[in-house]
């Protein structure tokens, strides 16, 4: 389950692999697909691959990488999407996963997207891995932006300059597919025998390493030494793990290198091939005068990482998105509709009737039907309630992510996030956790420091409803301006508080930032349609039936009075909130998953029990409440047990001290909702 969501958030799209060849005896070619986030990776394998996926973790790892097959006439291959990375020299979990990738599986061809509006940045990786002795083909991705910024390329001289074939695509519209492919069928080409001219003490050292890591693979002998002379930790350990390598000798080298100069070995070498990479691109790009009046598209992009303008803009998406489409349609119009009309007029009698008739017993009736039965409960939460509401939030991710929207956030909160000890990466992890904090939680890997990890898997326990949660919350307190705004604003506090705190209580220091930004363009909708459809086919595969699993454990609850126990312990607390009883098992549940928690207030306020200022505090409180059980599991494998349960010793009196005084504030002051 896990797997499957995070590949359809990261890398857009998933599901089953499909079989091509029926038992074909001819090995597959492996094609490995290599570059910075945002260029396109994703969608070129979505492309070649037919949109169909197996998804798994790397060995050791929880990052992900996407295999699929595809046939080009005769030639069946195997594509692999490893994740983003700048470097072959890493700096965090996904760029460590990706160079392993070539070390461990070393590929037939490795597919470089890149860029095409950006090859003086991207370049330097192509370098790297034309060093490596590695066969590479280079695609120059998102032709259609640099055509509009003006930029020409010639790829005829690209190509010799770098010694390696070229092709040129736009995969969102599926320019370019047909050579890329045809050039994927034919045989791998060989090494470019690229070498870029290091300064004097970096090429003296180079001549040193060179014999002593002869016969060194996959990577060329060359290659691993100037890894070794970046001090990477990795190519150390790796070669430290082999008897024929002398790695005293080497350490002796390497720090007679580093003793020469002033200028550190990996800053040298990083800037020789900058230089080499500006250098081709002069040769082969030729830019044009642009128009004086940018396009409307790239206003918009510059609009919403403006700090003011980008904020309004901020805002108009969440109203118009979430507010409006997920809250007023998802709940005013969808889960009215098949909760009122199509479970409790039909589906809830004639099921009550059925195992009424098979299943005689009381007790074992009441597992499938009445107050706590998984049809009458369960399947109705997560079907009526929850689903619709998923499926839109769902609809409105979608079109963010294929809009290019999403980087451009992570640029306009960098500095609000930098006070809460984040950085605008911390984006990706925060928002997915509107979809699933189990998730997000796990998507924490990609921050770069274990301080940024630690801040981030607090916050989404603490501050960040799912999407079901937050629907089911927009829902009940959409037709309530007043109490929307009241729980938005008591949230968004507490999130930007609780961060400016953590930030000064937990040690460490800031990493720096970068992003590459993708176009912004119009979504496509068969990409939307395909994204959503995978993720509500997701939800339908593997979180209904926790909602049923859920209904079991309660079930087993009651019966053995154990739920009763810890109704009278919970009852206390939400009373002194001023809640009634009946909303204490809503806590309960929303301790299995947490939309099941914010549905059960659902049902107690469609009963009357529960309205105004007590549903105000109600949906702040479970929305602050203890996390989960999937993702308190999550957070005991990622940060410790330690971690994990200071988290929730944090969260649970934090929650009810939030609601208590929330509630002293708005009965104090009589506030109307």
């Amino acid at each position: 389950m896990l797997r499957r969501f995070l590949q359809f958030v990261r890398t857009r799209l998933g599901g089953g692999l499909p079989c091509h060849g029926g038992g074909r005896a001819t090995p597959a070619r492996k094609i490995v697909l290599f570059g910075a986030p945002n260029v396109g990776k994703s969608v070129i394998f979505n492309r070649l691959t037919g949109s169909y996926a197996v998804v798994s973790n790397y060995p050791g790892t929880t990052v992900e990488v996407s295999r699929g097959r595809a046939q080009v006439g005769d030639v069946p291959l195997e594509i692999v999407d490893s994740p983003g990375t700048y470097s072959l020299s890493p700096l965090s979990e996904d760029e460590r996963v990706a160079r392993d990738l070539l070390l461990d599986e070393p590929p037939d061809l490795v597919l470089h997207v890149v860029d095409a509006k950006n090859l003086a940045r991207a370049l330097p990786l192509t370098i790297q891995l034309a060093e490596a002795g590695l066969p590479v083909v280079l695609d120059l991705n998102i032709m259609d932006e640099a055509a509009r910024a003006g930029l020409e390329v010639d790829l005829d001289i690209l190509g010799r300059e770098l010694g390696l074939p070229v092709r040129a695509t736009s995969a969102a519209d599926g320019t370019g597919m047909d050579s890329l492919r045809g050039r994927l069928a034919q045989s791998p080409p060989p090494p470019s025998g690229l070498s870029v001219r290091y300064p004097p003490f970096i090429e003296e050292a180079l001549a040193r390493l060179l014999p002593l890591l002869d016969g060194e693979r996959p990577l060329s002998p060359r290659a691993t030494a100037l890894l070794l002379l970046q001090r990477d930790a990795g190519i150390w350990e790796r070669l430290g793990e082999s008897a024929q390598v002398p790695m005293e000798d080497i350490e002796e080298i390497v720090s007679e290198a580093e003793a020469r100069s002033s200028q550190p070995p990996s800053l040298a070498i990083a800037l020789a091939r900058r230089d080499a990479a500006d250098h081709t691109v002069r040769a082969a790009v030729v830019e044009k005068p642009q128009p004086l009046r940018p396009p409307f598209a790239e206003m918009l992009g510059r609009i919403a990482m403006h700090p003011m303008a980008g904020v309004v803009l901020l805002m108009a998406v969440l109203y118009f998105g979430l507010y409006l489409f997920v809250g007023r349609l998802g709940a005013g119009v969808l889960v009215d509709y098949l909760d009122r009309q199509v479970f409790e007029r039909y589906l809830n009698p004639a099921a009550t009737a059925i195992v009424a008739r098979l299943v005689p017993s009381p007790l074992w009736s009441s597992l499938f039907i009445g107050e706590y039965g998984a049809i009458t409960l369960g399947l109705r939460y997560a079907v009526a309630i929850v689903l619709p509401l998923v499926a839109l939030f769902f609809l409105v991710f979608a079109v963010l992510e294929d809009s290019g929207y999403l980087p451009r956030m992570a640029l306009l909160v960098d500095r609000l996030f930098k006070r809460l000890g984040l950085t605008g990466r911390a984006v990706i992890p925060i928002v997915l956790g509107l979809g699933c904090s189990t998730m997000a939680t796990l998507v924490t890997r990609v921050l770069e420091t274990r301080r940024e990890r630690l801040i981030a898997t607090f916050l989404l326990a603490l501050a960040i409803p799912c999407s079901a949660q937050l629907g089911v919350i927009l829902g009940l307190l959409s037709t309530h301006p007043v109490g929307l705004a009241i729980w938005a604003g008591v949230v968004l506090s507490v999130f930007a508080l609780s961060g400016f705190l953590a930030a000064r209580l937990v040690p460490g220091d800031a990493s720096p930032f970068y992003l590459e930004i993708p176009p912004l363009r119009l979504p496509s909708l068969r990409n939307v349609a395909a994204k959503t459809f995978a993720r509500v086919r997701w939800y339908a595969a593997e979180v209904i039936p926790l909602f049923l699993l859920a209904s079991v454990a309660i079930w087993v609850g009651q019966v053995t009075h154990l739920f009763q126990l810890a109704l009278a312990g919970l009852r206390p607390l939400v009373n002194v909130i001023g809640l009634p009883d009946t909303a204490a098992d809503a806590f309960l549940f929303g301790f299995f998953r947490r939309d099941y928690g914010a549905a059960r207030i659902f049902d107690v306020h469609a009963d009357g029990a529960i309205a105004g200022v007590p549903l105000v505090v109600a949906m702040v409180t479970i929305t602050l409440f203890v996390p989960c059980v999937a993702q308190f599991l999550v957070m005991l494998r990622e940060r410790g047990w330690r971690a994990a349960l200071a988290v929730v010793a944090i969260i649970l009196p934090f929650a009810f001290g939030v609601g208590f005084i929330l509630n002293w504030i708005l009965t104090r002051f009589e506030v109307q909702i």
